[in-house]
């Protein structure tokens, strides 16, 4: 059946329809996604990124094999390597604020960033001498098998972050809000780590700042962050030079008002993509740029999780019959306008597109004769890409990137 506008095809499963109207006119959590329409691969020859993204009236579900565009690797120390997950994860379009007892964010996927790749809590699944008190933090125990983007694959080949996903977006662009970077499984959004001052009014931007602060003045690790007293059969290592500070969950504690963000690691307040308002995660960061604790989401959810996501065999949904396939309508805006750093480089360097460039960019990198190293497709504003020089020699390179409109030419000096 043809029709002047749209064309629909129907099937057995479901209904395949391009999406004409503006994305801003549909939930950002159905169009906020790193698609990848052509077939692309990633490590491994993996499919990366987002695969499809499809949805209904009341969720959305996100394909991926939780491997990204960029490069990842290598994992000093770590057996493991990415595998394809086969993920379909299912967002709820109308998170509610859980008004009882509050979900905690347990071991395994917690939420998906942007580009389909999963997001783990600030815990390693350990705890010292295994007591479940002194929680370990995978930042610092685990911390040296983390690649250049901060991520690791898990047992079982879940390629993931446990903090702030800085090959994802530009970490360092503090003068815009961030763009939203993934979804917590209760449905609400996690944008990166600069927001609005004010909540409630769109203007100046500043680093969002956790309020959960380390216990200064603990010296034996007697006593929870709640106040309750242990016995010496449950304490756990004194604070020393080998168990320093910050390396146990339990060594922070909330401390309301210290600062821009609750216990959640969130707060209510409008962003570009939700001018009314929203709750929304942000990720946390220092002025180095440096992983800041709780990194993602704090104890709890602020939302209610639905199930289907988390836990071992999590992240497997069912698509319902009446499901539509979103795919990106771009905005011609005829301009691309790219940050590049390090310049030169000696092994990995990271392009950051702005908000302001086209959409859906293609590009490839080639070396001084003209020979096409890499090549790019679908690249979005808003975000941040890698390029691995690990392998080519010393000498002059250039990046290229274009629309259907317009285009861009960096040269990159490689040096030993």
């Amino acid at each position: 059946m043809k029709l002047k506008i749209k064309k629909i095809v129907f099937s057995a499963s479901i209904i395949i329809a391009c999406v004409l109207q503006a994305s801003a006119q549909l939930n950002p959590a159905i169009t906020s996604w790193v698609l990848n329409l052509a077939g692309d691969t990633g490590y491994g020859g993996i499919p990366s990124n987002v695969t499809v993204v499809q949805y209904d009236t009341a969720n959305v579900y996100i394909s991926c094999a939780s491997v990204p565009g960029y490069s990842i690797g290598p994992w000093a120390g770590d057996p493991n390597v990415p595998l394809n997950q086969n993920f379909v994860f299912m967002i709820t379009l109308h998170p509610k604020q859980n008004t009882g007892t509050k979900t905690s964010p347990g071991g395994g996927q917690i939420g998906v960033w942007s580009n389909g790749v999963a997001i783990f809590n600030a815990w390693d699944a350990m705890s010292y001498n295994n007591q479940g008190y002194w929680d370990r933090n995978a930042y610092y125990f685990e911390g040296s098998s983390f690649d250049n983007c901060l991520g690791h694959p898990a047992p079982g080949g879940c390629y993931h972050n446990h903090v702030n996903p800085k090959c994802l977006y530009n970490d360092a662009d503090s003068t815009h809000h961030s763009p939203i970077i993934g979804y917590a499984f209760d449905g609400y959004p996690i944008y990166g780590a600069y927001g609005y001052s004010n909540p409630n009014v769109a203007g100046a931007v500043r680093r969002m700042r956790s309020s959960y602060q380390l216990r200064t003045s603990m010296i034996n690790r007697d006593t929870l962050p709640n106040g309750t007293i242990l016995s010496s059969a449950d304490y756990g290592p004194a604070v020393s030079g080998t168990y320093p500070l910050g390396d146990f969950l339990q060594d922070y504690k909330y401390i309301p008002g210290s600062g821009d963000l609750d216990t959640n690691n969130g707060r209510f307040c409008v962003t570009p993509e939700y001018p009314s308002g929203i709750y929304a995660y942000f990720v946390t960061i220092d002025s180095a740029l440096n992983p800041v604790y709780p990194y993602t989401l704090g104890l709890t959810y602020y939302g209610i999780v639905q199930n289907g996501n988390t836990g071992p065999s999590g992240g497997h949904n069912t698509p319902t019959d009446s499901t539509k396939v979103y795919t990106t309508v771009p905005t011609i805006k005829k301009t691309i306008t790219v940050s590049l750093d390090p310049n030169p480089v000696t092994d990995y360097a990271y392009f950051y597109i702005d908000p302001s460039s086209d959409n859906n960019i293609a590009g490839a990198l080639y070396d001084i004769t003209g020979k096409m190293l890499k090549a790019y497709r679908n690249l979005q504003p808003s975000m941040s890409y890698s390029i691995d020089f690990t392998s080519y020699p010393a000498g002059v390179y250039l990046l290229r990137l274009q629309t259907s409109n317009t285009s861009y030419t960096k040269k990159i000096v490689k040096v030993q």
